[in-house]
């Protein structure tokens, strides 16, 4: 456990210092918080009994039963909203991930870490917390801003959907649950890789699905519900428990050093 925390603040000391590192952890979460908060004053006001002005905005019927027009089109707003929230466990992590080898190697630094008497799994999980505690803590901290938010705007106790488990799973255990999937991806890339700046934008690539259901959402063609997200949290828990045991294996710290020399 020692060797980890060592590793950790390590990591920490270094990736820090890089801008775009800091634009990911502080200002990416509150853009994302920013633009739905805005958005929503404009949609706090709309008002109306008419159905045929909810369906302007393409709205699945399923998100109108009980509603009237004006619930219905907040509560869609905020479900779409929610999502993008699932895009901050992702994308934060990877420029950590990612640099956290092949940058090492481009620095020189990463020869002495791998002749100390450290083991690879030591060593990974090391890097695996580096990379997802400042992408889960900034996840969180963004979500319950944009409650908060919320609760000021709307004045239906419509904020009181975000509440829901279906949020609260999603963003508190499927959040997590992507982060270590995004950072096993971009620690296997990066460790193959031989510029920090292709590891990033290879490993950018595991945030595709989460922009597929934003897109499905806002289209109709997909409704997020509690057994959909039940049903991914299953999936990314085995998922991530090969992606883990395949980054381990993939870690040959021999070849690694004569591949990149």
């Amino acid at each position: 456990m020692h060797k980890v925390k060592t590793i950790l603040k390590k990591e920490w000391s270094e990736v820090f210092l890089n801008r775009l590192v800091l634009f990911s952890v502080a200002f990416l979460p509150l853009i994302l918080v920013a633009i739905p908060l805005i958005t929503l004053l404009f949609v706090g006001g709309i008002e109306g009994d008419s159905l045929n002005a909810t369906n302007e905005f393409g709205i699945n019927e399923a998100y109108c039963q009980g509603l009237n027009e004006t619930d219905c089109l907040q509560i869609y707003m905020l479900d779409l909203f929610a999502l993008l929230f699932m895009i901050l466990p992702i994308s934060i992590p990877v420029t950590i991930a990612a640099y956290s080898i092949v940058g090492e190697k481009a620095s020189r630094s990463l020869e002495p870490l791998l002749a100390t008497p450290i083991t690879v799994p030591e060593l990974l999980i090391g890097k695996i917390l580096a990379a997802s505690i400042p992408a889960v803590l900034a996840t969180w901290l963004a979500y319950l801003l944009y409650v908060v938010g919320v609760a000021l705007i709307l004045s239906t106790g419509a904020y009181l959907r975000l509440l829901d488990p279906l949020w609260l799973v999603a963003i508190f255990v499927v959040g997590p649950l992507l982060t270590l999937l995004s950072v096993c991806t971009a620690i296997m890339i990066s460790s193959r890789a031989t510029d920090p700046r292709v590891a990033e934008q290879l490993s950018a690539v595991v945030v595709l699905p989460i922009i597929l259901l934003i897109v499905g959402q806002s289209a109709g063609l997909i409704i997020i519900d509690r057994t959909l997200v039940l049903l991914a949290a299953g999936a990314l828990i085995l998922i991530d428990a090969i992606l883990v045991y395949l980054a381990v294996k993939l870690f040959q710290r021999e070849q690694i050093l004569t591949r990149w020399k």
